[in-house]
């Protein structure tokens, strides 16, 4: 049977057993709905209220800060567009960065349709936005800053904790886009300064099609969705309870082992990034060496077209990324490398990494046996 290495992880994660069990349960055996008042639905509203409690105790906020959505871009948009279009009386300038998620970005496009004045901040070499620009940003008019916790393409981690502190004492509303970061690096302590946080399951090997938006309890967003008025208004609809079931199991477990882990995940990183450096000429690491997640790696392989390294490896059952997978489909050039003023050559060969705890070391040094050979032999082809 061909070896499989499984080097997609910030695309989506596999299902843990555990995870797929309870979804399992409650699609044939819970299935109410949690707007029932009989035995059914009540099973299923005690469903959501224990997934609320794990996840708010992972986070250290509260129970009735945390609301349930189909993933990370929907909780992008309710936060964005909701906090915008909630406080546009006040002012209608918003503040983000140049190397934010598609959700994000294409969010905040709308809202310039609309009025609104958006600042996108550059950032630096590691592709991470300087905390000066964001001060220096602020306006009297400003009402949202959003900046994400870990980029999903180099792995960069944003200085979230300082850009709330130097915010704290003014109306503005924070929000973080954490669906990377989330079970990857630590949060700050209660989300302390952030008003509004994304959270999506299938990142932390739960279910796709659910996520999370927590909303500090003081904060008043409109909603986008109207009808029966679930999730305290927020976000109407009725609830993914299989979904965030599963999303409940996979981070209790994750609380579990999140440290070991971590640990895990960071020192397979470094013997990747190692091994590519002695085995591989002719390569540029992207992702910065400090201040960067512990489970993505972005490498350039010069010379090399990414696409056609990523099919070159699957052929030998290793899958990568060529970038962000909400985009790698359009024929366009990575943003966040851009923005990091990478050469033309060094975007179109870069290659991301994205580790689990579940890879071993017996798995990078096949990954680096194969992508050796075959950088070699395409390098060839290039020159013929």
């Amino acid at each position: 049977m061909r070896k499989e290495v499984y080097l997609d992880n910030s695309a989506t994660t596999k299902v843990l057993k555990e995870v797929a069990e309870e979804v399992y349960k409650a699609m044939l055996e819970d299935y109410g709905n949690p707007s029932s008042l009989h035995n059914k639905g009540l099973t299923a509203e005690r469903t959501l209220r224990e997934a609320r409690r794990v996840i708010s105790k992972f986070l250290g906020v509260e129970e009735k800060e945390i609301y349930f959505t189909s993933g990370g871009t929907e909780s992008n948009n309710i936060a964005i567009k909701g906090a915008a279009k909630t406080k546009n009386r006040k002012g209608k300038h918003i503040i983000t960065t140049c190397v934010e998620h598609p959700s994000v970005l294409e969010v905040c496009g709308e809202l310039e349709k609309e009025g609104f004045k958006v600042t996108y901040l550059p950032v630096g070499e590691d592709g991470i936005v300087r905390v000066s620009d964001v001060i220096n940003a602020v306006k009297e008019d400003t009402v949202l800053i959003s900046v994400m916790h870990v980029n999903n393409e180099v792995g960069s981690i944003q200085p979230v904790e300082e850009i709330a502190e130097i915010i704290k004492d003014r109306e503005i509303v924070f929000h973080v886009d954490a669906v990377q970061s989330f079970g990857k690096i630590n949060l700050p302590l209660g989300l302390k300064g952030i008003s509004l946080l994304s959270l999506s399951a299938h990142k932390v090997y739960g279910p796709k099609g659910v996520g999370a938006l927590f909303k500090r309890e003081d904060l008043k967003i409109e909603p986008l969705v109207n009808g029966g008025g679930q999730e305290r208004g927020l976000r109407s609809g009725t609830e993914n309870v299989p979904g965030i079931r599963g999303f409940c199991k996979a981070v209790e477990i994750l609380e579990k082992n999140f440290s070991i882990w971590t640990k895990i995940m960071k020192n397979g990183k470094e013997r990747l990034k190692r091994g590519i450096i002695d085995l591989i000429e002719d390569v540029v690491i992207n992702t910065p060496a400090e201040k960067s997640a512990p489970h993505i790696l972005n490498v350039s392989f010069l010379g090399v077209k990414a696409e056609v390294l990523l099919h070159a490896l699957e052929n030998h059952g290793i899958f990568v990324s060529t970038g962000s997978a909400c985009s790698s489909h359009k024929k366009i050039k990575s943003h966040v490398l851009v923005a990091m003023g990478k050469k033309e050559e060094e975007v179109e060969s870069a290659v991301r990494f994205s580790l689990s705890p579940f890879i071993t070391e017996d798995d990078i040094d096949y990954t680096l046996e194969i992508l050796k050979t075959q950088v070699k032999e395409l390098r060839k082809f290039k020159r013929r």
